[in-house]
């Protein structure tokens, strides 16, 4: 399992890096955030951009801590231009 605390990155650079680290997953790899506020918008996001290839599971929800694993549970889409 991949951990990234983003508390402490700046906003601009949380969900470009988070994304950096899920294209890197493999099949049944997990990348645990910690945040401080609710992940949702990314969850957005990830949905959007990234439909079926990976899970979300809440393991905290506090006011202030918020851990999410999101796992790979498909390749991603590949799109065949001929």
């Amino acid at each position: 399992m991949v951990q990234l605390d983003v508390r402490s990155l700046p906003p601009r650079r949380k969900h470009p890096t988070i994304f950096e680290l899920l294209a890197e997953l493999k099949l049944g790899e997990t990348l645990q955030i910690t945040n401080d506020h609710d992940p949702r918008p990314l969850r957005y996001q990830l949905d959007a951009e990234h439909p079926d290839e990976f899970s979300w599971e809440y393991c905290e929800s506090e006011p202030e801590l918020w851990i999410v694993a999101i796992t790979r549970v498909a390749g991603p889409l590949r799109v065949n231009v001929t």
